[in-house]
């Protein structure tokens, strides 16, 4: 018995014995020829990486004029096996700037594996970004008493003007995201955070060079290894020409000082956008180099949102606005003609159902109808449209048929333009009805919609295309901010042409309303600016006061601009939207202001509304 105890321990103890030979074995062939890790480390002694970063490509305005461009920065870059314990701390402190507590905190981040995801002590590892000429020449100077720090030269991105801060966006350093999503970046790397900036990211950021250096066994840079003919050297962005016109953005801006709004103008015959502006908004010279983070914060935490760009994410009533894309729907499905009449005695009266309206002449057919903003013809053009069984068989049928044509005038969904964060609005199907009613409703139920109240949101966006497509009688260009990326043809998608579902006929007679409109209409403000401008005013209901709205374009037969003004709480469309709208037709097209319009231009930048008061 005991020798076969004796046996079987000899037996587990030698089978114990060969396992762990056994995975030792399998452990060195791993590590020796399945695995680099070793080589890396050995090559990370032998070998210096040196990162060379491309010049970001320089963005310009629709003439030429320089709006982004590059300065020389330095980071300060350390490897964390050659820093080991042989800085003087306090001496490297006060040759950067800085506390020690921040040197002990840095050091830190740098190696917590969680922050810093791609952390090897092997290799340079960013400690301090984007010092000016003025911070690293006092550091120049001590260097070579630090060990393990090296100067990696960097350019910081400059905005020339105050202007335009949400079109162009800003750079600001990558996120652990932003690596996992693309090799390129490292930790300590830049990348387009918004706007035009993000969009062409890689376009703007060109192409990485590398020096490879060799060192002997101290860690010392003994050169270029092979005389550099392993290096590569970097490739700059691309320039990018923006379709904005500066002036027409620095004065769109001045108007909406003190306001909550935006403004969107665009060249019907290209789709480039000429101006966007959002209020309020922020310089954005103060979102650069080490102050950027800092600079975001206090802007994230503003209650107006000064980040967030109204032009494409802001999403309100159109109002009367909307009223075009009405009669153009009706005229081209049939349900009223040009001369189709209908009263008005003070707005639309059906079954108990009131909705309101100014006082004029009544009845009145389509031209009329557009040039005074009457609500009631509207109202009854949809109710007309909904009701008729014959034509669509159901209300459903119908809605969707009304919904169709909203879609292909650019509403409901996003319409592509080359910048981050576009909304889609809302167009209501007859899903969203039968879902909300329980399927009971009919056109009396959803008879806001005909005036751009109720469910219909479209973004300023959206609202300024609608002028450029009756400007152009019936299809629109993707709205697009970028003209022409150097050494690059302009996406297709901005190029083709994008047709509605009206008719080329419904167009000239809504053309005709907006043109009456601007003659002696709800736009009449206009009517001394000698440009042939079409116009169509708005007054958005709101829980507050109304929001003030104008859309048009200008000339009528020869369209060069289509403009939309947004002003929240503005009251009607004639109060704030209109004479803003005239002022920055006529520089536009005149390439000036003339003193009357100067003077008017003054007078509209001091009214103030919500937190222009606020901030007196």
């Amino acid at each position: 018995m005991k020798d076969f105890n004796l046996s079987n321990r000899r037996l587990v103890i030698g089978g114990v014995a060969v396992a762990v030979v056994v995975i030792y074995i399998v452990r060195l062939f791993t590590l020796q020829l399945l695995s680099d890790d070793y080589k890396k480390n050995a090559d990370s002694n032998a070998f210096l990486k040196k990162i060379e970063y491309p010049s970001r490509g320089l963005i310009r305005d629709r003439s030429g004029k320089l709006m982004v461009y590059n300065q020389p920065a330095y980071d300060i870059m350390v490897v964390m096996n050659e820093e080991k314990d042989r800085l003087d701390t306090l001496e490297f402190c006060e040759a950067l700037g800085i506390t020690k507590d921040f040197f002990i905190q840095r050091m830190a981040e740098i190696k917590d594996r969680n922050k810093n995801p791609g952390y090897s002590r092997f290799t340079q590892q960013l400690f301090m970004s984007q010092l000016s000429d003025e911070e690293f020449s006092m550091f120049r100077e001590k260097m070579f008493r630090f060990p393990g720090f090296y100067v990696q030269k960097r350019s910081i991105r400059q905005y020339q003007y105050p202007y335009a801060a949400h079109v162009l966006g800003d750079v600001g350093e990558v996120s652990p995201g932003d690596i996992e999503e693309d090799d390129y970046y490292q930790a300590g790397d830049y990348i387009g955070k918004l706007g035009v900036e993000r969009s062409y990211e890689k376009q703007l950021r060109g192409v990485k060079g590398v020096q490879i250096m060799l060192r002997d066994a101290h860690g010392r840079i003994q050169g270029n290894y092979q005389d550099g003919k392993l290096d590569t050297r970097p490739v700059a962005g691309k320039d990018i020409t923006l379709g904005i016109d500066l002036e027409l953005q620095a004065l769109g801006e001045r108007m909406l000082e003190g306001k909550i709004g935006a403004i969107v103008a665009i060249e019907p015959s290209t789709g480039e956008v000429l101006a966007m502006v959002s209020s309020p908004s922020y310089d954005p010279r103060s979102m650069t180099g080490r102050q950027r983070s800092k600079a975001h914060a206090v802007l994230s935490r503003n209650v107006w949102k000064p980040l967030l760009n109204r032009a494409i994410m802001g999403q309100y009533p159109p109002g009367s606005t909307f009223k075009t894309s009405q009669a153009l729907t009706y005229m081209t499905e049939g349900i009223i003609s040009p001369g189709t009449m209908f009263p008005c005695h003070h707005g639309f009266y059906y079954r108990g159902l009131h909705v309101g309206c100014h006082g004029h002449a009544s009845p009145l057919n389509l031209v009329n109808a557009i040039s005074t903003s009457c609500n009631g013809y509207f109202c009854w053009g949809l109710y007309y449209m909904m009701s008729n069984r014959r034509k669509y068989g159901n209300v459903q049928e119908a809605m969707n048929t009304w919904r169709d044509y909203m879609v292909s005038m650019g509403f409901g969904y996003k319409l592509g333009i080359d910048l981050p964060g576009e909304k889609r609005g809302l167009i209501p199907n007859a899903t969203f009805y039968d879902k909300a009613y329980k399927g009971s409703w009919n056109g009396l139920t959803v008879i806001s919609i005909s005036i751009g109240q109720g469910e219909v949101n479209l973004t300023p966006l959206q609202i300024a295309n609608l002028g450029a497509t009756i400007a152009n009688r019936g299809y629109y260009y993707r709205p697009h901010v970028v003209r022409k990326v150097q050494g690059e043809p302009l996406d297709t998608a901005f190029t083709s042409r994008q047709y509605t579902k009206a008719s080329k006929r419904s167009y000239n007679y809504v053309v005709q309303g907006m043109r009456s409109s601007v003659l002696g209409g709800t736009c009449k403000w206009l009517g001394h600016l000698p440009y042939d401008i079409c116009g169509k005013t708005g007054t958005a209901q709101n829980r507050g006061q109304d929001h003030s709205v104008f859309m048009g374009f200008a000339p009528m037969d020869n369209p060069k601009i289509a403009i939309a003004v947004y002003v929240e709480n503005g009251g009607f469309g004639a109060d704030f939207a209109v004479p803003i709208a005239g002022v920055l037709f006529e520089r536009y097209l005149s390439g000036k202001l003339s003193p009357s319009a100067e003077k008017e231009a003054a007078a509209l930048q001091k009214r103030r509304i919500g937190y222009g008061k606020a901030n007196r």
